[in-house]
């Protein structure tokens, strides 16, 4: 699960795009207008989307004909949502093991129906993030909650997000990168994800005690995602938790780590949008609270160099899982400083 570590990619225009508000209204203004061809993609960004090597698609469109994207200017090939969509149904048969001169032998509504036709089970549920995306595409709210409905009734919740929805939230981001449009598909779905991994942490009983662990991101980190699912797997795993949220005050933090209990400051740190130095950010927190132990993780921090005292960095994954389980066993001090 790579996401804790920067799967999901954000342009620096996410600051000034964040009002989820502003972002529906666009959406609504699209779908009233019956307007959702409006889109252009290249052929990186279809690369991204599908997983298909940009080469690749060249030779399919090259010898089998079975789409044909426009060209703008010079010889650079556009598509279209409409070519997207073709291709994500082709991409979702290619990635079951098709081979790429039977699919394109099927006209659009057999490849349709055979898209249709392929059961979620143990084995495919990791391409279905492509029908993730088609959803996606079309603002289809109905489709995109149905398929995750039934992705978590297949495999469970947390190898949902983690080998379903998060991928899927990779790809699209990464149409941040390309700076060709505004990706409001991404905020769309992501803001379905996000609402979907809240009502599991409803779900989780909390634990009838003092909070022990402050869980936050700081000021100029905006992604709560990955936060909110750190907050669901910790409330699993026992611990009692003080949720800030993303983008927390230096003085927000002081004030909550006086509360009797806080052990703990748990900060997962991405993009550093604001270009703070996280070096300096943590020995700020090492001399703010010299009496706490600092968690940290997120690819921001993955490559720092210095060690501070009271400080662990989780530069994986796996050591974010270690850390969380460990409260089951009440090792977690012993763990963490080993």
């Amino acid at each position: 699960m790579a996401y804790f570590y920067g799967a999901q990619i954000y342009h620096l225009k996410h600051v000034a795009c964040c009002a989820t508000s502003k972002v529906f209204a666009k959406v609504r203004a699209w779908a009233a207008n019956g307007n959702k061809n409006m889109q252009q993609f290249t052929i990186k960004d279809v690369e991204n989307l599908l997983g298909i090597k940009a080469h690749t698609l060249r030779i399919w469109e090259q010898r089998y004909r079975f789409f044909a994207p426009s060209r703008k200017g010079s010889s650079h090939r556009i598509y279209s949502n409409d070519d997207l969509k073709l291709l994500l149904r082709v991409a979702f048969l290619y990635h079951q093991g098709w081979k790429i001169s039977r699919i394109a032998a099927l006209d659009a509504a057999q490849l349709q129906a055979e898209v249709a036709s392929v059961p979620l089970n143990g084995d495919t549920y990791p391409n279905f993030v492509v029908q993730l995306i088609a959803f996606a595409l079309d603002f289809d709210e109905a489709g995109f909650a149905h398929l995750m409905n039934e992705v978590i009734t297949t495999i469970g919740f947390e190898k949902a997000i983690e080998e379903v929805c998060f991928p899927f939230l990779q790809r699209v981001g990464m149409l941040w990168v390309t700076n060709h449009l505004v990706p409001a598909q991404e905020h769309f779905s992501s803001y379905l994800i996000q609402n979907r991994i809240i009502a599991e942490i409803e779900k989780v009983p909390i634990v009838n005690k003092p909070a022990e662990l402050i869980l936050f991101a700081p000021k100029g980190e905006f992604h709560e995602l990955p936060l909110l699912y750190l907050h669901y797997m910790l409330r699993k795993w026992g611990w009692s938790v003080l949720f800030l949220g993303k983008n927390v005050q230096l003085s927000v933090l002081e004030q909550c780590a006086q509360r009797p209990g806080i052990r703990y400051l748990f900060l997962h740190l991405l993009t550093n949008l604001l270009q703070m130095d996280a070096e300096v950010y943590l020995e700020s927190l090492v001399r703010h609270f010299p009496d706490k132990h600092i968690i940290a993780s997120g690819k921001a921090v993955h490559h720092l160099q210095r060690q501070f005292v009271n400080v662990t960095l989780l530069l994986s994954d796996k050591d974010i899982h270690q850390f969380i389980k460990a409260r089951k066993t009440d090792r977690v001090f012993e763990d963490v400083a080993g």
